[in-house]
């Protein structure tokens, strides 16, 4: 089974979210942090709020943040929701070509590697790969607001 980076950001998206629950991440901090371009990562953080996975929040001081607690985000079912094609060979779509396919043991075995794959997936939440070392690499502080012009500066008399 491979992974497409479309998914492997979405997981990314999903620890940064999860490692910074107390503030709203944007999509550019965090196409910054990972260095992904920012256009890709619209798609994947659209994608990821129509599966419910994750909100948005629009306006001044907006941002991203999980839709849902991290121990109630399955991988399995963060993986099968933004992987578009999960045909691990030909035989496993409609339109298989292969002479084959109406007496072939392989494709029993292939899809039975898939579900215990996506068994493994089942078992692990978001919550459990998040650890100190995830939290102290990813963990942004949020920066207190610069003070206005003409307010909080020292007077020159």
């Amino acid at each position: 089974m491979h992974i497409t980076l479309h998914t492997d950001y979405a997981l990314r998206v999903l620890i940064y979210l999860a490692s910074n629950e107390e503030r709203l991440p944007t999509i550019q901090e965090i196409s910054e942090r990972f260095d992904i371009s920012r256009s890709h990562l619209m798609k994947v953080v659209n994608q990821l709020i129509r599966n419910g996975f994750v909100e948005g929040i629009r306006g001044k001081g907006g941002g991203l943040r999980l839709a849902r607690p991290p121990a109630g985000i399955g991988i399995g079912d963060v993986v099968r929701k933004m992987e578009t094609d999960l045909s691990l060979v030909e035989c496993f779509t409609d339109t298989s070509r292969c002479l084959l396919t109406s007496s072939c043991k392989l494709r029993g075995v292939l899809d039975d590697a898939l579900e215990a794959f996506f068994a493994s997936l089942d078992k692990v939440t978001l919550a459990q790969l998040l650890g100190p070392a995830q939290r102290q690499i990813l963990f942004m502080p949020q920066r207190p607001p610069a003070p206005a012009a003409g307010r909080g500066a020292p007077s020159d008399g």
